[in-house]
């Protein structure tokens, strides 16, 4: 071998390091500020205590808010960008997502900790988690590491996240566009044993649904008689009910036990075990049933989904940017 070829070899077995040790180091890590900003996990925590002791529903609301940033340019904390053409004014998102002042509180507070360090993204990865837990739900390790985005995508938003009125496949093919499973739709779709949904959001079940029903006849008859008292025809669609009747507020498999006995708030929560024509029916209720009399096995799950999702397309490595105020991008 000559000399300039034995350099070239060499050369190019160093490009092939460099590029493996780039590669490692653009993964999330759970441990991606234990030396730049150590107290980051406390301070978090501690703010969103402050949030949730003010009002419960918050909890809910930031682990809604990552869901919604993750499944729209991967999880850049992008739906939490101002301006008209932004996520925030998407129709999935106007009048809906919410717990934007109390993500600028946690950002001024990990800011004051440690000055242009942490990106929005992660921020609000390590609230929803604190959400989840702090309501009486499972923990998981966030994996850290994403920067923020510079662009929202209203377009994307209005077009790519699930919506109340989709079809079981529609649910389903959305998921699948990022890289989530049928299990991740189902085990997901427990967050909705926190929060509280609009009556926009499932008025269509309540009156005229079909032609030879008045009602949902999947949606319990009790039920549907209150439902209709809080949101008659012509009503305020913001007026809000529990999405988990009978447990509002706690974190558990109490979502699932509603199911089976038709009482889903909205349409794409309770055709996870009605079903409808789409052949993944027979596993998306098994998988309910599944959680009713196993909780354990759907916190797993959650945990399990919650990690899957926040790992969907994060920007690393010099992609980005960390964010100064979380509402806008850095002035260049």
């Amino acid at each position: 071998m000559s000399r300039g070829t034995s350099f070239r070899s060499c050369s190019l077995r160093w490009v092939v390091v460099l590029i493996l040790l780039v590669g490692v180091r653009s993964q999330l890590t759970t441990d991606f500020y234990s030396t730049s900003c150590p107290g980051l996990l406390s301070v978090v925590r501690k703010e969103v205590q402050n949030a949730i002791k003010a009002e419960t529903r918050m909890a809910a609301s930031l682990l809604r808010l990552h869901f919604h940033d993750c499944f729209v340019n991967g999880c850049d904390g992008s739906v939490l960008l101002d301006g008209s053409g932004g996520e925030k004014f998407a129709f999935p998102n106007l009048n809906s997502a919410r717990g934007f002042e109390v993500m600028d509180a946690i950002k001024t507070a990990v800011e004051s900790s440690c000055s242009g360090v942490v990106s929005c993204a992660d921020i609000l990865a390590i609230a929803a988690r604190d959400s989840v837990l702090l309501s009486g739900g499972p923990t998981w390790k966030v994996l850290l590491g994403r920067r923020d985005g510079l662009v929202a995508n209203k377009t994307g938003a209005n077009n790519g996240l699930p919506s109340p009125f989709d079809s079981l496949d529609t649910i389903i093919s959305k998921f699948a566009a990022v890289g989530l499973s049928v299990t991740d739709v189902v085990a997901l779709s427990g967050g909705h044993t926190i929060g509280l949904a609009r009556c926009a959001t499932f008025s269509n079940r309540l009156f005229n649904f079909s032609v030879t029903t008045g009602s949902d006849p999947t949606l319990e008859a009790t039920m549907t008689l209150d439902l209709q008292s809080l949101c008659p025809v012509n009503g305020d669609g913001n007026k809000t009910t529990a999405l988990d009747r009978n447990s509002t507020d706690l974190f558990d498999n109490h979502y699932f036990k509603n199911l089976l006995v038709d009482k889903g708030l909205l349409s794409s929560d309770q055709v996870l075990f009605s079903g409808d024509n789409s052949t993944a029916s027979p596993t998306t209720k098994s998988l309910a049933q599944s959680y009713v009399s196993n909780s354990s096995l759907f916190f797993t799950d959650f945990a399990n989904s919650m990690i899957k999702m926040g790992n969907i397309s994060p920007l690393t490595g010099s992609n980005g940017e960390i964010r100064k105020n979380c509402r806008v991008v850095n002035s260049s």
